[in-house]
């Protein structure tokens, strides 16, 4: 008698787009996955990667989470019936108690709301955005200076590991 074992493997993200800038302006206090409210044209357009974030930022509006100026280009072959808007202001979908919480953190001086990355996570759109703390210019020129150090490390072992 054969059994049958089931196994759950760990849950693989597709990354769709990604906000390299926001790594670069700003620290990254608190992560959140939030769903998005998208229309069938847009949602085509992703699965091409027709997507940017780079400009995009959070706004709560009466209670609700907004994203703006995410970039979804439609596609050529987008539906004759619509007129689909690029940079339409689109609705992203959290737990009430957490966007609760995130509105008492905001209202602290400093604070933000940034998208980081668009993911496909069980066949839907998930976008996780981060409450965040703008960086001063020395943090910025700090960060290009961990990042040249990173880079002299890579090759001097990339170069060490030829001589061999």
């Amino acid at each position: 008698m054969a059994t049958t074992k089931k196994t759950t493997a760990a849950p693989t993200f597709a990354k769709i787009a990604e906000n390299k800038k926001a790594a670069f302006d700003y620290f990254f206090e608190e992560r959140y996955e939030a769903g998005m409210v998208l229309q069938g044209w847009e949602v085509k357009a992703i699965r091409e990667g027709k997507v940017q974030l780079t400009d995009g930022y959070v706004v709560i509006r009466n209670g609700e989470l907004f994203i703006i100026g995410c970039l979804i280009n439609p596609l050529k072959t987008a539906s004759t019936h619509i007129n689909p808007e690029a940079a339409r202001t689109r609705k992203l979908l959290l737990n009430k108690e957490e966007i609760k919480r995130l509105i008492g953190k905001i209202e602290q001086k400093g604070y933000t709301l940034v998208p980081i990355n668009l993911h496909w996570k069980a066949g839907k759109v998930k976008c996780d955005i981060a409450l965040a703390k703008g960086k001063a210019e020395h943090d910025k020129r700090d960060t290009i200076k961990d990042r040249e150090g990173k880079r002299e490390v890579e090759r001097a072992m990339k170069s060490r590991h030829r001589d061999r």
